[in-house]
């Protein structure tokens, strides 16, 4: 078996995301695809996997060519993908969501549902509860439903993009250990990644998108600056971070419990001083979450104190925390951060402090101009939110973040961003520190808390397990703390 892609062109007016794009894989690999934000990995991902139709070109498999018009026609012939953000319905359970899209009867046999999920599922190595709800399982399940659903209806093909995105060090380690035995079972592996070292430690071939063309293939290993010198075109060189004095504190919490309905956390006192940034580390549901929606307004607390720059706001509501300056930037972009169907100019209307009646749209879009060429936003001021890339979706919240800003606070700020894209949203981050901001943020990047935080907070099970000064500890001790431990 063998897959290959023939010559795809797609556009989107005049944006050539595909221009003539070539690549074959054979079967049992485990292909690496890199490319900066807005190289169009993902639009060549999903014209194989049906999502999209190329304008020209063609997608052979194991020597026919495919018409794949729909996700349906893909599955169909064997291509599955596995997106950033698992396709699931979270108010549906475990099993009502792994028999949906699956061919038979209207009326569903619940029985032999459950057995063709206990068998898949055991093969591979995970566990279920079939009534557990979808909303109630972790990023990392969510993927590991999806991949047992995707096997049950015949994939041969894989695609993951950005699959370690917001899992655990754990889930990740289950993860590449799930790939590895795929692709010794005979499957075909796209994994889309911004992560060099994972595209190392897995792949045994990648290939490198620019602006819509191949510009590097080879079998791995390839050094790291080479492959970082093909996707952009240079070698980068991230900035040094410069120190900034500390302040008073801006936020400041005293005794405060709050609960979201899945984590309590209680008693907690915590402070963030001015030009401070605090990392939030721990696994997904340990309560980083749950402390940041408080922080914001989103969550109420249940008992004791919350404030920034001496305000009360423990029982004020999230537009009274947006008046003093609090600002939240989630993980969701376009679930809770921008607006599906809107376009630039029009988000960047509705977070101005222009309150006129009418609004000037000249120049709305002539300041939506401006901010285009200040972020380097691939799009016009015309452009939907959702046809950004995620790199780009990011470049946008950050350009509506308000210039009087006292409290940040930030939820996986860099997802899915290229080592580029993620630079220059800490650069410009890292600016509002100088002007006296507080910038709290949760990751699940270890590296990432490591560079950009003066401290960082474990959390565990609900509560803060340790507090540590990045300059006294590393990678190895977040790694215990993380998981509950000391290191010996």
């Amino acid at each position: 078996m063998a897959l290959e892609i023939r010559d795809i062109h797609k556009h989107f007016g005049p944006v050539r995301a595909n221009d003539g794009v070539s690549i074959t894989v054979g079967e049992g690999s485990l292909h690496g695809i890199l490319g900066e934000n807005g190289a169009g990995k993902s639009t060549l991902m999903k014209i194989l996997s049906g999502f999209y139709e190329a304008d020209s070109g063609a997608v052979v498999l194991d020597g026919e060519v495919l018409t794949l018009r729909s996700p349906a026609d893909a599955i169909a012939v064997g291509i599955g993908m596995l997106h950033q953000d698992p396709l699931v319905f979270l108010p549906f359970t475990v099993l009502d969501n792994f028999v949906l899209g699956s061919p038979g009867p209207v009326r569903l046999d619940r029985s032999n549902a459950r057995t063709e999920l206990e068998r898949v599922s055991t093969e591979l190595g995970f566990s279920f509860d079939p009534a557990a709800l979808a909303r109630d399982l972790t990023v990392g399940e969510r993927q590991q439903l999806e991949i047992t659903r995707l096997i049950w209806l015949g994939a041969r093909v894989l695609i993951f993009d950005e699959p370690t995105t917001g899992i655990s060090a754990t889930q990740r380690i289950q993860l590449f250990a799930t790939l590895r035995a795929l692709a010794e079972h005979g499957m075909i592996v796209l994994f889309v990644s911004h992560k060099l070292e994972e595209v190392e430690e897995l792949c045994d071939s990648v290939t490198v998108i620019r602006r819509g063309k191949v510009v590097f293939e080879a079998p791995m290993p390839v050094a790291p600056e080479l492959l970082v010198e093909e996707m952009f075109g240079k070698v980068f060189v991230a900035d040094e971070r410069e120190p900034v004095a500390l302040g008073g504190p801006v936020l400041r919490l005293e005794s405060v419990s709050v609960d979201d309905g899945k984590t309590h956390l209680d008693a907690l006192d915590f402070e963030g001083a001015a030009g401070e940034v605090v990392g939030l580390a721990g696994l997904e549901g340990s309560g980083q979450r749950t402390l940041l929606r408080a922080c914001a307004g989103l969550l109420t607390p249940t008992a004791g104190h919350l404030s920034v720059d001496g305000v009360d706001l423990t029982h004020v509501s999230y537009r009274g925390h947006l008046a003093v300056g609090v600002h939240y930037l989630p993980a969701g972009r376009l679930e809770e951060g921008l607006v599906e169907g809107i376009s630039v100019t029009e988000h960047l209307v509705l977070t101005s402090h222009d309150r006129r009646f009418l609004v000037d749209w000249k120049g709305a879009e002539a300041a939506a101009d401006r901010v285009i060429d200040e972020y380097s936003i691939k799009g016009r001021p015309s452009s939907p939110a959702e046809a950004l890339s995620g790199g780009n979706q990011q470049r946008l919240l950050l350009a509506m973040i308000p210039e009087d800003v006292r409290l940040l606070l930030l939820e996986h700020p860099t997802r899915g961003l290229d080592v580029e894209s993620a630079a220059f949203v800490w650069k410009r981050l890292l600016e509002r520190r100088t002007d006296g901001a507080t910038i709290i943020f949760a990751s699940a990047d270890l590296e990432e808390l490591l560079t950009y935080s003066d401290r960082i907070v474990v959390f565990f099970g609900g509560s803060v397990f340790a507090v540590r000064d990045t300059a006294s500890t590393d990678g190895e001790e977040l790694g215990y703390l993380i998981g509950g431990k000391e290191r010996v």
